[in-house]
């Protein structure tokens, strides 16, 4: 279980490292890709006929309780995560564009995209529980008992998928001042590994015995899940960029609109809004060596569960053989090889505002439509950001300000040249403040007409 807590380390420096993807470039108005996977009524807005991407990807890290100083150095990386007054939570994500195309016809555009995906979370995980399955060397000097009451479900979550997206949007209404366009994608998804431990209400006591750690007088609900090769071993990264796409078993639909108030100049628009719902739908891993089973773990009376046996588990398979071997485990329902996992709904919101020529501010928003809670259900942040630019036709420079759930204020740094963009979303307040967030940004595409 130790183990399973140190993949965090793990993760952050093979290269996942931020909280809404592409910050600030996403909302750019050289329109393309980016724009279209937050908004697909974005496509008919493109200034070419064609918009090729090559690749872009997108990595992120934030914590509500290690710094960014912390995130950077290897140490002592477990002792702090769970030292807050709060529960710890913790989220690791990529996203990658492979390549892809947008081309307008007529009132329409089209879009076809290529992606992948790997995350992980750690979502409210009582500090002193952490704290007991992966520190107990440094507890081991102290005698003593922790009484733990949590009504909530707290989960360790890892996943990863593909997919392939087709996007159309039409042109509504058009004239001298005005334009109306709406959008759908259809996406079909590939899921690769997956794993989940959720431990729901639990109440119980952990004692300390110089070292010795055991669990009395706890009832908890248990959701242990594993599929692909996070079954086998959870605290690899290589096993998470191994299984980015599985077999198609899954589709979603993103649907949005898109109004834009025209500049006088009829090339630039004075204000661009748009809303959509993103992620509609969910897909399901089969596969016989699949698992995903609900469990009441009980301990009583007399009998103790030692928690020092977890320390070495790196997966969820052995973490769920050695709770079986206790005997303190119960099935509440029959095990599936086959199970659904929804993906995270989430409602986006955006105005790019004209202030004087050249000079736009961009307001953005991302909420989500689910709970995080939920043991099927991938996780998502809500997220508002303040972005100033500074926009010529072929550069633009942008400083995305944002706040997330988790991290707090973040301020970052962007850049586009042509079709290349770079940046992040917190490197400002990163290396002035020392805030719980990191990430960057990188992408290439171009245009043809």
């Amino acid at each position: 279980m130790k183990k399973i807590f140190l993949i965090i380390t793990s993760l952050l420096f093979a290269g996942l490292s931020a909280q809404e993807h592409f910050s600030g470039i996403g909302t750019s108005q050289r329109t393309g890709l980016l724009n279209a996977g937050i908004n697909p009524a974005e496509l008919p807005n493109l200034t070419k006929p064609y918009d090729i991407t090559i690749f872009a990807a997108s990595v992120k890290a934030s914590s509500n309780q290690l710094g960014f100083s912390d995130l950077l150095s290897s140490t002592n990386l477990k002792n702090k995560l769970f030292n807050g007054k709060d529960a710890a939570s913790l989220s690791f994500d990529g996203e990658i564009y492979g390549p892809g195309i947008a081309f307008k016809l007529d009132k329409w555009g089209f879009a076809f995209t290529t992606k992948a995906y790997a995350k992980l979370d750690v979502v409210d995980v009582d500090n002193n529980l952490g704290n007991a399955l992966s520190q107990s060397i440094i507890n081991s000097f102290f005698v003593g008992s922790t009484q733990i009451n949590n009504n909530y479900n707290q989960r360790i979550i890892g996943t990863s998928w593909g997919e392939i997206g087709f996007s159309a949007a039409r042109n509504l209404y058009e004239d001298s001042q005005h334009k109306l366009n709406a959008g759908a994608t259809l996406k079909l998804l590939f899921p690769g590994s997956y794993a989940n431990f959720g431990a729901d209400k639990f109440n119980g006591t952990i004692n300390n015995d110089f070292g010795n750690l055991t669990l009395t007088n706890t009832v908890a609900n248990l959701n242990i899940a594993y599929s692909g090769n996070l079954g086998d071993d959870f605290t690899k990264f290589e096993d998470y960029a191994k299984s980015l796409y599985g077999k198609l078993n899954g589709v979603a639909a993103d649907i949005g609109v898109n109004y834009q108030l025209k500049d006088n100049d009829g090339e630039h628009y004075k204000l661009n809004v748009g809303l959509s719902v993103k992620n509609i739908g969910g897909m399901t891993l089969k596969s016989s060596n699949n698992s995903a089973t609900n469990y009441v773990l009980t301990v009583q009376g007399t009998d103790s569960l030692n928690i020092n046996q977890f320390q070495n588990a790196k997966s969820m398979a052995e973490v769920e053989r050695i709770l079986l071997a206790s005997g303190f485990l119960n099935k509440t329902n029959k095990e599936k090889t086959d199970f659904k996992i929804k993906l995270p709904t989430i409602f986006s919101g955006y105005a790019d505002v004209k202030i004087v020529p050249d000079f736009y501010v961009t307001v953005f928003t991302q909420q989500r439509l689910k709970k995080n809670d939920e043991n099927d259900q991938i996780t998502s942040q809500n997220i508002i950001s303040l972005t100033p630019r500074y926009t010529l036709k072929n550069y633009e420079v942008y400083l995305p300000f944002s706040h997330n759930e988790i991290s707090g204020i973040a301020g970052g740094l962007g850049f586009r040249a042509y079709g290349f963009h770079i940046g992040s979303g917190s490197i400002i307040t990163a290396l002035v403040s020392d805030s719980k967030q990191a990430d960057a940004y990188v992408g290439y595409s171009f245009k043809l007409d």
